[in-house]
């Protein structure tokens, strides 16, 4: 199912743009989405919507308990990229994001990992880049969709 993309502290070894293909996948490590995530994504977006900081609250709302900000969620997805290496060089830039969907809450305690699939690859008129449309779908433990949507990302393209 995945790639056999693994996280890895050694040089940038990312993927050039004639590397990818249409339907090629890949899928992260897990990760659990802790208290601290959520209490420093709070401070550092200032987004303390009662929902994401107060038990009291959340217990009494559609929840029943605090979750996770959908951002922060979002924000993980891009350092799942990186931990895949599909960030590091010679990845440009994320351009965006398409019709990204928050499908279900994120609970503080729940573990996630992203799984990508190449929908579209398309060079760009100056030819030393190119488009890659990675589509994906946060996962929790329970194996459901979280999140969902497309990104849109710029790589270089080989030298020569």
């Amino acid at each position: 199912m995945s790639d056999d993309v693994q996280a890895s502290d050694g040089p940038p070894s990312g993927r050039w743009f004639d590397e990818y293909e249409v339907g090629q996948r890949f899928e992260s490590p897990a990760r659990t989405v802790t208290e601290s995530d959520v209490v420093s994504f709070a401070g550092l977006s200032a987004d303390y919507n009662p929902l994401h900081t107060d038990d009291d609250f959340a217990r009494e709302h559609q929840f029943g308990r605090r979750i996770a900000h959908g951002t922060l969620v979002l924000s993980m997805v891009t350092g799942f990229l990186f931990r895949l290496r599909l960030f590091d060089e010679p990845a440009q830039a994320l351009l965006g994001m398409r019709d990204w969907r928050f499908q279900r809450p994120v609970y503080i305690g729940d573990t996630v990992h992203v799984v990508l699939e190449v929908a579209e690859v398309r060079e760009t008129t100056n030819g030393d880049s190119g488009m890659v449309v990675l589509a994906a779908q946060v996962i929790d433990q329970h194996d459901e969709i979280v999140h969902r949507g497309e990104l849109v990302t710029l790589v270089g393209c080989r030298p020569g």
